[in-house]
């Protein structure tokens, strides 16, 4: 596995190894020992997964503390423009965001620690979407972000995503009240 860090301090892009023959391929998704060694010595406790039709936009979330979440995530089927929002008080890139195209043929994985605000793109249909998360889920601590910040400037680069009722609503960067600190 190659582990490269990004413009932004905490997100790491995953490359795994893929070893391919006449039946298909193999790759080791996650090994413990690998991620501690790349500096994520994290105990995940809970899988999650979707699947969107083209078009569909999920975020900006994140989880407040103590159920603060960092995840790992990646597409096992089709295509997404992945965003990760550094929300960390403080954070010489705050309210700036990393993107990365994750697709079931790069077989990229995107490290997205506590303290940023994750949502995604789909850019095919049946895109299968899965993620490991640092913590579980608890609905009291839903958070997000308005996917169209014009603060942010999300280059999305799709016309008219399908947006959920509830992620169209969330507080933009300047009226969030962000619960993490940079340190």
């Amino acid at each position: 596995m190659l582990f490269k860090k990004t413009s932004i301090d905490g997100l790491m892009i995953i490359e795994p190894r893929i070893f391919k023959d006449e039946r298909g391929y193999f790759t080791e998704t996650y090994q413990f020992e690998k991620f501690k060694e790349a500096g994520i010595s994290l105990n995940f406790v809970q899988d999650n997964q979707s699947e969107s039709i083209r078009g569909t936009l999920r975020g900006l979330h994140f989880q407040k503390p103590p159920f603060d979440q960092a995840k790992l995530v990646r597409v096992v089927r089709g295509r997404v423009l992945d965003v990760a929002v550094d929300i960390r008080k403080g954070s010489p890139s705050f309210g700036k965001y990393e993107m990365v195209e994750l697709s079931a043929e790069n077989h990229l994985q995107f490290f997205i620690p506590s303290g940023f605000a994750h949502g995604f793109i789909a850019l095919e249909d049946q895109t299968l979407f899965t993620y490991k998360c640092s913590n579980y889920y608890d609905k009291a601590s839903e958070g997000g972000l308005l996917w169209n910040d014009p603060s942010i400037k999300i280059e999305w680069n799709f016309e008219k995503p399908l947006v959920s009722e509830k992620d169209q609503v969330l507080p933009g960067l300047q009226d969030l009240d962000s619960p993490f600190i940079f340190v």
